[in-house]
């Protein structure tokens, strides 16, 4: 994998109290600078964790994850000012404007108000809600929402930006502004992006390296091109289900 680190995983284990096996198991990997990471594996693989990690909520049980060199057990304060997070449940206030949202959120990052303003007004103008910053969050539609949670995770500038399933539910027209948009953060602005989704091919389109996991291990990761020429596939999906077998994931 190219490209100087900027997350390293090392040896990762979370464990949880009475469950059965570690959610995250002896995980290693790394993340390079200015990459499209995409994190791929069915349900209870170990994602959501994983990212939960990344973020600095909880430590690991053993193992350390190292973001721009500091470690996430003790510099979590310092890596959340450089991270992103677009989680997929939509963190928004219902009973607020799009802009009164981000407005807020932006304070709370500590942006000074003249240049959050001029950053609100440049997402807003990219992603097309620019007419509907007035309007109450409960008001949109679910693809419009999508677009105010990414900006919300957007406003501080972030060197990581991590997306969980980022364009769950919405209509292509939402989808493809949202990737768009993403790709010229990465290419434009040297934004790293850590990604996950059931997407499996806008996760091909998408991404410049792909991990899959399972149980809580990594059982492949790559270039996008490369696992998929290394394994005698035409696509990412057909990968997937070659490594994760068709067994149902509920």
């Amino acid at each position: 994998m190219q490209g100087a680190p900027l997350v390293e995983i090392q040896n990762v284990l979370k464990s949880y109290k009475n469950a059965p096996r570690p959610a995250v198991n002896d995980l290693s990997l790394v993340i390079p600078k200015q990459s499209i990471f995409g994190l791929l594996g069915p349900n209870g693989a170990g994602k959501t964790t994983l990212i939960s990690m990344l973020c600095g909520l909880f430590s690991p049980t053993n193992g350390k994850i190292i973001t721009n060199g500091w470690d996430t057990a003790v510099d979590s304060k310092k890596i959340k000012q450089i991270i992103g997070v677009v989680p997929q449940e939509i963190a928004l206030y219902p009973k607020l404007t799009a802009y009164e949202n981000l407005l807020f959120l932006g304070h709370m990052y500590g942006i000074e108000t003249d240049e959050l303003k001029q950053r609100i007004k440049y997402n807003l103008e990219v992603l097309g809600l620019f007419e509907h910053k007035d309007q109450l969050i409960k008001t949109f539609s679910g693809g419009m929402k999508r677009r105010i949670n990414l900006i919300a995770g957007l406003l501080h500038h972030p060197q990581l930006l991590i997306l969980d399933e980022p364009t769950v539910g919405v209509d292509i027209q939402s989808k493809t502004a949202i990737i768009n948009y993403l790709k010229k953060l990465n290419s434009e602005k040297g934004m790293t992006i850590f990604y996950t989704s059931h997407h499996l091919d806008e996760a091909e389109d998408f991404c410049s390296h792909i991990a899959i996991i399972d149980e809580g291990k990594l059982i492949t990761e790559g270039s996008t091109k490369e696992l998929i020429q290394n394994n005698g596939c035409n696509t990412i999906e057909e990968v997937y289900l070659k490594i994760t077998g068709r067994k149902f994931r509920d």
